[in-house]
């Protein structure tokens, strides 16, 4: 199955873009993207998943094609739940299985947080379980016993200006950074074209920064959550040669989850481009139709 060009959704919170592919009359499968990506990121994995799912893919707030909104509260990940949340309404979607990766796989948990009677099952890609205060503590350890040469990143997203200052005309040479160099095998070009044609919207590279600026107030709500236990059915599909997302978030997670399974896949963070079959495979054998 392919993804549909992204389509516009005008809802009370904004202008939002999204894609659809699969059985229209299936059952609902919910795909949410990271940073720096949009829906388009689900495009090849889409193509080896099994029929009867009804996958939707919207563009979060700041990326793809969904609206630039200035304000750093607007990119709080349970504000970009909320986003998804009103769209799926809209589209009168009311129980859903659940995926995310990086910044998407926050905005899941999010989702997860605010409405659990209507996610079905919940898969996480690459990306800290909200709740697991005692892996993130070991993460934390570590990064600083190794001086963290890969969160430099991190740093500059969340000055101020600076990516709206830098950014704007070398949109390739950032993008091309990160999406080959956290990558292990080869990167399909069609989605970095994707990327950086998007990238070059105005105002995207201050909203994407802005997913970083907003995450000290992300922390101190997560911080509340330590005796949260996730309901529902889950998965953590992970990429081991990820640089960011390194092993030691996973430690612990499965005193966060009332069911969870972990699978790895031998790539790196952007594993759902890097590896579509094989992550596609994973996803099937955990999903409902």
């Amino acid at each position: 199955m392919n993804l549909s060009q992204p389509k516009t959704l005008q809802v009370e919170r904004g202008r939002f873009a999204y894609r659809e592919g699969g059985d229209p009359n299936g059952k609902p499968l919910v795909m949410i993207h990271g940073w720096p990506e949009s829906s388009y990121c689900w495009e090849h994995v889409a193509g080896y998943l099994k029929p009867g799912l009804r996958i939707i893919a919207p563009d979060l707030r700041g990326l793809g094609d969904s609206e630039r909104t200035e304000g750093l509260a607007h990119y709080r990940k349970a504000e970009l739940a909320q986003d998804v949340i009103q769209m799926l309404d809209a589209l009168g979607v009311g129980e859903f299985q659940l995926v995310g990766h990086d910044w998407g796989g926050v905005v899941a948990q999010e989702i997860a947080l605010a409405i659990p009677d209507r996610v079905r099952r919940m898969i996480l890609m690459n990306i800290a379980v909200i709740n697991n205060l005692k892996g993130s503590k070991e993460v934390i350890q570590k990064v600083r016993e190794s001086g963290s040469p890969f969160y430099w990143y991190q740093h500059f997203q969340q000055a101020k200006d600076l990516p709206e200052a830098m950014i704007p005309g070398a949109e390739e040479t950032w993008l091309r950074y990160f999406l080959r160099s956290w990558n292990e095998g080869d990167f399909p070009e069609d989605a970095i074209q994707e990327y950086i044609r998007f990238y070059k919207i105005p105002g995207t590279p201050g909203a994407g920064a802005n997913y970083y600026r907003a995450f000290r107030d992300d922390a101190k709500r997560w911080a509340t959550l330590a005796d949260h236990i996730w309901p529902m059915p889950s998965l953590f599909i992970y990429g081991n040669k990820d640089p960011v997302i390194i092993p030691e978030y996973l430690n612990h997670i499965e005193e966060c989850f009332k069911d969870i399974r972990v699978e790895q896949v031998e790539a790196g963070h952007f594993l759902q481009e890097e590896r579509p079959e094989e992550v596609a495979e994973h996803m099937n054998g955990f999903l409902e139709v």
